[in-house]
């Protein structure tokens, strides 16, 4: 049996026309015997991407448009990228409806709601204060403590329903979409995780395992349950 082929989205194209994403996702689908491609910005032919791959990862990374949720604006928002946003929310229809193993984090965690109809926080302190920080002056990573709803597949799949992990973000669900469950959270009450009966092939994040997955195995888990779900389904 071939290994599962997962597709990874990509961040848009920078000053030096170059698509670009942060290693760490690549090394911890391969840590779980999954084969990365990555799925660029401006890709016109989602029928034939999913028809490559057995699983997808919507990676982190800058804001998606306010407009697309009927968000404000505010000046902490970056890199937004029609390009990206189309494609992404595109894909995340695609997945939903075919029932693709996905896994959400970050920004993919927005995107699958924005895509179901759901909104965002434009920015996290504006709603929970400073009390808990979800990512450090100018735009960096922190951990914190997580707290994830027992009895829910995500503790399940987590093995535990405390746990320190990396934050990276400064947007959040506000309402998730409809038949979707906010299970998981920061001590501070910002949604962490969402989940639905409707898409048990479905896993979304707000923090950041790839950052901690080659020496955290609850992380890993993540990227090794997708794979799971892949060989489970008969690839």
């Amino acid at each position: 049996m071939r290994p599962p082929v997962i597709g990874l989205t990509t961040y848009p194209s920078d000053e030096e026309n170059r698509y670009m994403m942060p290693r760490p996702y690549v090394d911890s689908v391969r840590r779980a015997g999954g084969v990365p491609l990555l799925i660029t910005p401006g890709e016109q032919h989602i029928d034939v991407v999913l028809g490559l791959v057995d699983g997808v990862v919507l990676i982190g990374g800058g804001d998606i448009d306010p407009d697309r949720f009927n968000g404000q604006s505010h000046p902490s928002v970056y890199n937004l990228s029609p390009e990206r946003d189309e494609l992404e929310i595109e894909l995340a229809n695609a997945v939903l409806d075919q029932k693709v193993p996905t896994l959400g984090i970050c920004r993919g965690m927005q995107i699958v709601t924005v895509a179901l109809g759901g909104t965002l926080n434009v920015h996290v302190p504006d709603v929970h204060g400073d009390k808990v920080a979800h990512r450090v002056p100018p735009r960096d990573p922190v951990t914190h403590v997580h707290e994830v709803e027992a009895g829910s597949r995500l503790a399940e799949i987590l093995g535990t329903t405390s746990f320190p992990a990396r934050s990276w973000h400064h947007q959040s669900v506000r309402d998730a979409p409809e038949g979707f469950k906010i299970v998981g959270r920061a001590p501070d009450g910002c949604a962490e995780a969402m989940e639905s009966d409707a898409y048990p092939e479905l896993m979304c994040v707000q923090w950041h395992p790839e950052l901690s997955a080659s020496e955290d195995p609850t992380q890993q888990r993540l990227f090794d349950h997708l794979i799971e779900l892949c060989r489970a389904k008969g690839h």
